[in-house]
């Protein structure tokens, strides 16, 4: 059994445990919030974006559409992962995901490139013997979204120009409710060609007919780019709330063993004490019994 001294130092370091884990679990509570903001403020612009394309994509001959279909064997991979632990399996299962994924592209896509998002996902990849070509730091706030998405974006170009990379797919986690989350992958490259014939069926939504004067190829051209810039933004903001639902759920569990560890060394220290005093008690009743011996 541990002493006195000992025992209230164990008690003191717990405590201050149970204080870091509590703030802990109250930051990735507000930061779920503040990212699922991100995402739905997001979603509002890619409708935006998608009206723009409802004008400028009946203007545009058929040749010039953007491609729908990559001919070309390369694939790059863009798995979106943790720089930070304490996230439980999320680092685990996005990876693992998106190697089942691509083993199942090995057969018709055998040039693979990876980017990973976050350190601890770029680990896992070295432990599985998937190297990774470009590690990407997580932002650590939605202020750091954008710089993160335009160094992707940049690289993605690079892929396209320099490499002849056309298929280009997202593996990240989107939160569903609370602290669960899904694995989801999607073909960020080429654009879905049943989302260009939906937004080419789509009525439009005023009666108003809508002008431009820029010229229609350069203007799909930068309404392609702001939909990834849109993609690529929501899966970052989606990523990092389930990241943070995912912590908040283990602070959970850490809170709640630490509050079982804290009775317990509450409960050995009142018992430690008890004995202390029982002890003292019989010394004094035994000094007692032989002063009146001595007496007598």
């Amino acid at each position: 059994m541990e002493t006195a001294e000992s025992l209230r130092r164990t008690l003191l370091v717990t405590e201050e445990l149970q204080s870091v884990v509590k703030t802990m679990k109250a930051l990735a509570g507000v930061n779920i919030r503040q990212y699922e903001r991100a995402a739905h403020a997001v979603a509002e612009y890619n409708r935006t974006i998608e009206m723009g394309l409802q004008i400028a994509l009946p203007r545009v001959p058929v040749h010039a559409l953007p491609s729908t279909r990559a001919t070309g064997p390369k694939l790059g991979a863009i798995v979106f992962g943790s720089d930070q632990g304490m996230c439980g399996q999320l680092n685990d299962q996005v990876v693992s995901h998106a190697i089942r994924a691509l083993k199942k592209l090995a057969a018709r896509r055998n040039n693979q490139v990876i980017m990973a998002i976050g350190m601890r996902a770029a680990a896992q990849f070295e432990e599985a013997g998937s190297p990774v070509e470009e590690t990407v730091t997580v932002p650590a706030s939605t202020s750091g979204i954008g710089t993160a998405v335009e160094q992707v974006l940049r690289r993605i170009e690079e892929w396209h120009a320099q490499r002849g990379i056309e298929l280009v797919t997202l593996f990240y986690a989107r939160p569903v409710s609370g602290a669960w989350y899904r694995i989801r992958g999607i073909q960020l490259l080429p654009v879905d060609a049943q989302w260009i014939k939906g937004l080419q069926a789509k009525p439009w939504p005023s009666k108003v007919i809508s002008m431009f004067t820029m010229d229609e190829r350069r203007l799909i051209q930068l309404l392609i780019r702001e939909y990834l810039f849109v993609s690529l933004y929501r899966a970052f903001a989606e990523s990092l709330a389930s990241e943070n639902a995912s912590r908040l759920a283990s602070m959970q569990v850490a809170e709640k063993n630490i509050e079982e560890r804290l009775r317990a060394l509450s409960s050995e220290s009142r018992q430690l004490r008890q004995e202390s005093i029982t002890s003292e008690l019989l010394d004094i009743i035994a000094s007692f019994e032989a002063l009146r011996k001595k007496e007598k």
